[in-house]
């Protein structure tokens, strides 16, 4: 079953505390920043009087996995779109072609990796709601089931119309996504993106590649390149832990 969240922007104070639990909860150093970083994986923005939240929404298809060569990232069946930095090349280009901008480098690290929301997954897993989800005392973020959750939408919109738009963010857009949002305000004064298709652009992208000729031995010669520069990264981290500072202090 796909899980998700519901951000409801009428019902947030934007008191932080979900940015504060996600930040425990996946033990990220430094404060919680005013954007999303590798190491803020989610923040509340005051806008139009109101409140929006920023994070990874966790596309149905996502184009991040679909352009990773070395199979970093993957959608779980339980809905979140986690990432695995020890197969990560560095190459970034998941950051590229996220429609959300969302995944953010660690460019201060000498083998920097990705950081992005990763929907508690463990937690998820385990039956648990997200951190956020737990940590918000107005209801505004919800953890469900993503169709338990498009039902709830509907039916805040439907008992309230002129307290909401007409439209779930994330039920369409690039194909849908495992976090949608509900507002009074218009998602672009939010600082959403509102012009992006319905149909995922992984798809997108599988058919670009499909076309390319000679896609197959190409390919082979990249995937040798990508091996070679993933086992330097490898070499680089284990070199750079041995040469710490000695005991006692001597150099």
């Amino acid at each position: 079953m796909t899980m998700g969240l519901l951000f409801d922007s009428t019902r947030c104070v934007g008191c932080g505390a979900c940015a504060d639990a996600c930040k425990a909860q996946n033990h990220l150093p430094g404060e919680v920043e005013d954007h999303t970083t590798a190491y803020t994986w989610t923040t509340v923005e005051a806008k139009e009087d109101t409140y929006v939240r920023h994070l990874c929404m966790h596309c149905q298809v996502p184009t991040c996995a679909s352009v990773c060569p070395v199979g970093a990232l993957k959608k779980t069946p339980e809905g979140p779109v986690v990432y695995d930095g020890e197969k990560c090349m560095g190459c970034r280009y998941c950051m590229m072609a996220c429609p959300f901008d969302v995944p953010k480098y660690q460019w201060d690290k000498a083998v920097p990796t990705i950081g992005k929301c990763i929907l508690c997954t463990s937690r998820v897993k385990a039956g648990q709601p997200t951190a956020c989800a737990e940590a918000c005392p107005q209801g505004a973020t919800v953890f469900c089931s993503r169709a338990d959750l498009v039902k709830e939408a509907h039916d805040r919109i439907r008992q309230n119309p002129g307290g909401y738009l007409d439209h779930i963010y994330g039920l369409r857009e690039a194909g849908g996504t495992s976090v949608m949002m509900i507002s009074k305000v218009p998602f672009e004064k939010l600082g959403l993106k509102t012009d992006l298709p319905s149909d995922p652009p992984a798809m997108r992208t599988w058919q670009v590649l499909s076309k390319i000729p000679d896609f197959v031995a190409v390919w082979g010669v990249f995937l040798f390149g990508v091996h070679w520069i993933t086992a330097r990264r490898e070499v680089v981290a284990r070199a750079g832990r041995s040469t710490g500072p000695r005991e006692g202090g001597r150099s």
